[in-house]
């Protein structure tokens, strides 16, 4: 059988261009010689909607388009994913289903059993789980269908209450008693640099498990900060990776299940592959959102130089501008260096002293200071004038302005609220500085984009005379193993001074962590690249006690 695999970027709500796009390919694997052509998980309506899917106009917008799309498969058969009714009258009133389309009409739905509620998903919030299974008949082939579900582990899952348990094992061995010849994946799996590796070593594992081909087609494009990075495939019976499609990208490609060349292909690094789902993230928000244009700060340090080099590579630099607002503690290499990164990059800058605005604004607050000692108040202030001055230009001109924090400061909370914690997106917002660095050497492995200066000085916010980060923080090395352990593997603190971190260290860090919530409440949305990023994937009270 040819089966065409449509690696698409989809835009949720956005049903004529969905629809379009999708029918598009229908007819290309079509001329091309394609039996079937598969999409991704809720191709539809993109993944995923939220409460979108509670509105009725949604629904019935999704089921229109459904049959638009079916009226284009005559003489090829396809599956997409869509939200389908449930006219049981109990339970959820939707099933996250896969449709296959034949003969100008959807002949069979298959809908989804394992529903995610971990991280960043909610999914048992909108839909009902599936417990009936069938395969499709289709040129002679038996072809069981799944949704994303080829990705889970043998589990079990309750209902909302906690005392059925509705399957405790993936629906795929149930399938596989139907005797099926192939398996179709439909996904929209996430991409996170710390655990990318483990969702093909599952689809390995489920093909040599049950002795079947599987045909995996992932979703690929940014959803605010949500970074799809698509790596569709096809994986023999005996666990061998056939065909292994593009990552960042939209991607279109033909398999006959009887004629295929085994892959040889180099993996890509780590940092490489977190620095295209930057730029994708970042891409994606602008183009639907329907903005072009950005603005951010550029202080000669790292976090806003790998800033700004990640926005010129997804907007372009005619539709970048940067502010350097040097105040009487900046240094006059971080203004050179931001300079030269500028020019570097032929992105149009100027240049604003904010002197005069930090002293008007103290002069102002001078009777009710009243002589106090100068400490972060003051310091403060500065942040929060380049907040201003960068969110005028962002009023004046329509640029989005980019949030240049990273997940180290996010995380301790060393930022600035209303100042340097302002921004339509936040870029660096899940990598840590450690990552922070070693991007920027990725960048300048090929000539220096970066100033050298920049990524070789001790990092610095220059609110006070010779500031340095390791004032505040312990080094950024020793802080982001334990950020990992304590935010990434769940760990407590007890458990990450057992593996020998300072005792002292860790509870220190861990306090920081943990009195800053509410200042990450407040953050700008933050691109996800890590299996724990702060936003939706991270809901922790405000006023807790930790302890």
């Amino acid at each position: 059988m040819k089966i065409a695999l449509a690696q698409l970027n989809y835009h949720i709500g956005n049903f004529e261009k969905n629809t379009e796009k999708t029918i598009r390919h229908i007819l290309r694997a079509k001329e091309e010689g394609a039996d079937l052509v598969v999409f991704s998980e809720l191709s539809v309506t993109g993944y995923y909607p939220h409460d979108l899917l509670e509105r009725k106009e949604f629904i019935d917008k999704a089921e229109i388009a459904v049959h638009q799309i079916a009226s284009h498969c005559n003489g090829i058969a396809a599956i997409i994913g869509s939200p389908v009714i449930n006219h049981d009258n109990r339970g959820k009133k939707l099933y996250n289903s896969a449709l296959f389309l034949n003969n100008g009409k959807v002949e069979s739905i298959h809908r989804k059993s394992l529903l995610p509620t971990y991280d960043i998903f909610d999914e048992y919030r909108h839909f009902e789980p599936n417990k009936e299974f069938s395969l499709v008949e289709y040129k002679g082939r038996r072809l069981a269908i799944t949704v994303c579900e080829d990705l889970w582990e043998e589990q079990e899952v309750q209902n909302e209450f906690g005392k059925e348990k509705l399957y405790q094992v993936s629906p795929l061995k149930e399938l596989a008693k139907l005797e099926p010849d192939l398996v179709i994946n439909i996904s929209a799996s996430p991409f996170s640099y710390n655990q990318e590796g483990a969702r093909k070593k599952i689809l390995v594992k489920n093909a040599v498990r049950y002795n079947l081909p599987i045909v995996y087609v992932n979703q690929v494009g940014a959803q605010t900060e949500i970074i799809f990075d698509g790596g569709s495939c096809f994986i023999d019976n005996q666990g061998e990776i056939l065909v292994q499609m593009n990552y960042f990208e939209e991607d279109f490609q033909i398999i006959d299940t009887q004629n295929i060349v085994p892959l040889q292909q180099k993996p890509a690094d780590t940092i490489e592959k977190m620095y295209k789902a930057l730029v994708l993230g970042i891409r994606d928000y602008f183009t639907k959102t329907g903005f072009k244009k950005a603005v951010l700060g550029l202080s000669g340090g790292i976090d806003s130089a790998l800033t700004l080099v990640l926005a010129v590579e997804a907007l372009g630099r005619e539709n970048l501008r940067v502010l350097l607002m040097p105040s009487k503690f900046s240094s006059d290499h971080s203004v050179n260096d931001a300079v030269a990164l500028a020019k570097n990059l032929d992105v149009q800058y100027e240049i604003i002293n904010i002197q005069e605005a930090v002293d008007a604004f103290q002069k102002s607050l001078s009777p009710v200071f009243q002589n106090l000692p100068h400490d972060v108040a003051e310091e403060n202030i500065q942040a929060r004038a380049r907040g201003i001055f960068v969110m005028a230009i962002s009023n004046k001109f329509g640029n989005i302005l980019l949030n240049t924090t990273n997940k180290s400061e996010c995380a301790v909370g060393y930022g600035t609220l209303y100042g340097d914690m302002n921004g339509g997106l936040s870029v660096l917002g899940d990598v840590y500085k450690t990552d922070v660095f070693r991007m920027s050497r990725w960048i300048n492995r090929n000539g220096e984009i970066i100033p050298e200066n920049t990524i070789m000085k001790p990092p610095s916010a220059e609110l006070r005379p010779n500031q340095k980060d390791t004032d505040s923080l312990p080094d950024y090395d020793t802080l982001d193993q334990i950020l990992f352990n304590y935010i990434e593997l769940n760990q407590s603190p007890s458990e990450i001074i057992r593996k020998g971190f300072d005792e002292a260290t860790v509870l220190r860090t861990v306090r920081m962590v943990n009195t800053n919530e509410y200042k990450r409440f407040q953050a700008p949305p933050i691109l996800r690249v890590s299996s724990k990023a702060f936003g939706f994937g991270r809901k922790m009270p405000l006023v807790a006690r930790y302890d």
